[in-house]
């Protein structure tokens, strides 16, 4: 990985200062979620890509006023997009337009 990004993006490597690598057993054991070390979730398959992570016209929002979700586990789904993070940006921005 590190070699392909140098190629596009000489220097690359002299900008890194640390790695960290984990296997699947590594991401389970750090974080309960990420059952046999899946960091997507779950299946992203039929209804789940709908209902998770539940049936809220507000997918991003949580009880908590101030707190909102952002992970693969909010549609669109897992990936290596962002669009998770920027669409629950966009739902901060339209409820701190909401308030007076």
């Amino acid at each position: 990985m590190e070699r392909q990004l140098e190629r596009f993006a000489p220097g690359f490597r002299d900008r890194v200062l640390a790695r960290a690598i984990a296997g699947p057993a590594e991401l389970a054991a750090r974080n309960a979620n990420y059952v046999g070390g899946d960091i997507g979730t779950g299946a992203a398959s039929g209804l789940q890509l709908l209902l998770r992570p539940r049936l809220s016209l507000f997918p991003y929002s949580t009880p908590h006023p101030a707190v909102f979700i952002c992970s693969s586990a909010t549609p669109p789904g897992p990936g290596v997009h962002g669009m998770s993070g920027h669409n629950a940006a966009k739902a901060v921005w339209r409820k701190l337009r909401q308030q007076p």
